[in-house]
Parts: C-alpha cells; sequence; structure tokens
C-alpha cells in the first residue's frame, strides 16, 4: 500500500476579509521531499505555512499530517499538538537564553541530562557544538539560522516549514547555510515545505516547485519540467523575461522572423504564439540579420541583451559574458 502523503491539502481556501489569501490550493509532499512554494509578495505562500501550522484555520477545505487530519469544518488540531517544525524569517530566537537553553526549548522534559545530550547532538548536526553556551546576538545571521533550525528539529517533526528562512543572508553565507539545512532534512527524511520568492532559489532547492500567483496555484513540477514546461505565461514569466512570438502554423511548427519552431514552445494560452526564453536564442554579429541590440543588462557569468528586429519586435537573449557584443551593434537572432 502506498503510504499517505506526510502534508496533504485538499481545496484549502481561506481569506481575511475580503481579501481571498488562498484559493482551493490542493498540496501533496512526501516523507524526505523538498517543496518549495514560489511566488511574489502578497500570493498566499506564508498563510499556506500558517495553515499547515495550525496558527491559521482554513475557510474550506481539509489539512493532513501523516494520514490523518488535522484540520477541516469538523475540528482543527492546535498548533501545539502538530508534529511540526517552523522555522521563521527572523529566526526568533530567544535573546535571554543561549543557543543550547534555545534548543533545549523545543524538547518535553528538557531539565533531563538525555534531553542536553540531545540538544547538545543537534547543534552539532548543524556545526555549532563549540557555541552551545553563546548568546543570540553574538552569533551571525547564518549560525543563528541554524540554531533556529536545531530547535524546531528538537521536536523530532515529521513536518518542516521554513518560511524565507535564507532571505537575510549575503549571497556568500546563503548558499552553504542552505546546504547544510537541506542536507539534514532530507537525511532525517522530513517532509520540507519551503516559501521562497526567489526563483534561482527554488529551482537549486526544491525536489519540486509550486507556483503561486494571487491565492491559486498555478503550476506544480519537478524543477526541470516547471522551467522548461510552463503552463502558461504566467507560470514562464515567474522566472523572468519570457519572449512571445507569433508566426504561421505549419504542421508540428511555426514560422516566426526568427525561423521554424517546433510547438513544444508553444504558448498554451495562445496556439499560434510560441514562448522563449532568452537563453534559447543566440546573438551572431551580422550586417545582414536586420536587428540591432538596443540595450545591454550585464548579470555577471551572463549578459541579458534587449535586442530590436527588423520587424519591430523586441526580443530578449542571454548569453555567456564572454561572448560579448557592443551596443547598437548590427546582429542577426538565430535559435540556440
Amino acid at each position: 500500500m502506498t503510504p499517505a502523503p506526510a502534508i496533504q491539502l485538499e481545496n484549502v481556501s481561506h481569506s481575511y476579509g475580503d481579501v481571498v489569501a488562498v484559493d482551493q490550493v490542493s498540496l501533496d509532499v512526501s516523507l524526505g521531499e523538498i517543496h518549495c512554494l514560489l511566488g511574489a509578495s502578497g500570493s498566499g505562500k506564508s498563510t499556506l505555512l500558517r495553515i499547515i501550522a495550525g496558527l491559521e484555520r482554513q475557510r474550506e477545505g481539509v489539512v493532513s499530517i501523516d494520514g490523518e487530519v488535522v484540520s477541516d469544518a469538523a475540528g482543527h488540531t492546535e498548533a501545539e499538538r502538530r508534529s511540526v517544525g517552523f522555522v521563521l524569517q527572523d529566526y526568533a530566537l530567544f535573546p535571554h537564553l543561549t543557543a543550547l537553553e534555545n534548543v533545549l526549548f523545543g524538547i518535553p522534559d528538557r531539565k533531563t541530562s538525555e534531553a542536553r545530550t540531545r540538544a547538545e547532538g543537534l547543534l552539532d548536526d548543524v556545526g555549532l557544538v563549540d557555541r552551545v553556551d553563546s548568546m543570540p546576538h553574538t552569533l551571525s545571521g547564518g549560525e543563528q539560522q541554524r540554531v533556529a533550525l536545531a530547535r524546531a528539529m528538537a521536536r523530532s517533526p515529521r513536518v518542516m516549514l521554513l518560511d524565507e528562512p535564507f532571505s537575510s543572508l549575503d549571497a556568500q553565507l546563503r548558499a552553504g547555510v542552505r546546504e547544510t539545512t537541506l542536507r539534514i532534512l532530507r537525511e532525517a527524511g522530513v517532509a520540507t515545505v519551503m516559501v521562497t520568492h526567489d526563483p534561482a532559489e527554488a529551482l537549486s532547492c526544491g525536489d519540486r516547485v509550486s507556483i503561486l500567483r494571487g491565492g491559486k496555484m498555478i503550476q506544480t513540477g519537478s524543477p526541470e519540467a516547471i522551467y522548461h514546461q510552463p503552463s502558461g505565461r504566467e507560470a514562464a514569466e515567474t522566472f523572468g523575461v519570457i519572449n512571445r512570438l507569433g508566426g504561421e502554423r505549419k504542421g508540428d511548427r511555426i514560422r516566426t522572423s526568427i525561423g521554424e519552431v517546433e510547438l513544444s514552445t508553444q504558448d498554451p494560452d495562445h496556439p499560434d504564439t510560441i514562448l522563449l526564453r532568452p537563453e534559447q536564442l543566440i546573438l551572431v554579429a551580422s550586417e545582414e540579420g536586420g536587428c540591432r541590440i538596443d540595450r545591454i543588462f550585464p548579470e555577471g557569468s551572463t549578459t541579458l541583451y534587449l535586442v530590436q528586429t527588423a520587424e519591430d519586435e523586441r526580443l530578449y537573449v542571454r548569453m555567456l559574458s564572454t561572448e560579448t557584443l557592443p551596443a547598437d551593434s548590427p546582429v542577426a537572432v538565430r535559435l540556440r
């Protein structure tokens, strides 16, 4: 028999007054899975976490954890009775307690020697065994985040909820702390839902990704599927600028101003329009190409070009920074 999902939401809706925060969302998360909720501010991500945690009671729908209904129209299990860990964006450590005492707070019978040994082991797992007596204000942002994770893990939760946990860390520190956090959660087999507004973070962290917009879940899938096979323009634009090209349909291809393109890149909402990401195109210096570089946006290892075509279309093209072309130079746009 297939085990029940660790987290299951069925047609969950919630509103604050007249504002709909979550609209008919269904979601399954398995044990050991890292599931990223991706969306802009106000898309309903954090509200969903609060509903799973039991901090909010949904207006409609059913929430189950480990196959057991914890919230529906008939009843609601309070947050402290759910096997759920929660790491907030600001970590919410107790400022008057040491790192060890913060972790002990999450353990029943925290005054026993067994509890202390477990707390020290959790801090060792996150690489902070030498900071057990440190106060939160003496810890770096990354260290505070790891203490918050150890405290959340102290309850041996089946479910972990991470609300923008790495957003306050600088870029250099973020990658290392993120890798440590997700490794520990995967090794423990904890079902994890992580909220982020960063598309790159969602793709690199999630086993699956769900895109939320306006309280609705518009697509769920693997990082590869959700990036390369978006369900429509809204899902495609979640990951940055997108090119839309109209053309003449011919069998399983569409003839556009830059050549024929297979219908696998078709816009589901408009049958005679294709969607192309900037990295699917390439620029070639050419006097006969009929295109001209209008603007250049350096991105570090890559460069984004805005190109004006002879047909007065505006296309975005992303290339390696080593393939630089000067502004206002004549080019041809080709499919990569």
